[in-house]
């Protein structure tokens, strides 16, 4: 874990993520949080992150997602070298996409 981020504030806004119950409820609270280019943001990373574990190709993703492959790169870097956050994350909602 990065010690950087581990704050009371994070900490605090993790417990209030963690606390949300529903769909509804995450679009109500990250409408209020994030600027919708910032929620969007996130959600291409994410995106990218599914395809990049699928063995996508950079075309393909930059094509599907319209993320760059200076975002692609990163969010491989992340599942290469990161925390395994998406791992973990993509690993929990796989079995509901399917």
């Amino acid at each position: 874990m990065n010690k950087k981020i581990q704050t009371q504030a994070v900490d605090q806004l993790f417990d209030a993520i963690l606390s949300l119950q529903n769909k509804k409820e995450c679009y109500d609270f990250f409408e209020d949080l994030c600027t919708v280019n910032e929620l969007l943001s996130l959600s291409q990373r994410f995106e990218v992150a599914s395809m990049l574990v699928e063995h996508k190709t950079y075309l393909e993703i930059a094509e599907k997602t319209g993320a760059s492959t200076a975002t692609i790169s990163r969010v491989n870097r992340a599942l290469n070298y990161g925390s395994d956050g998406y791992d973990l994350a993509l690993g929990r909602i796989k079995p509901q996409a399917e």
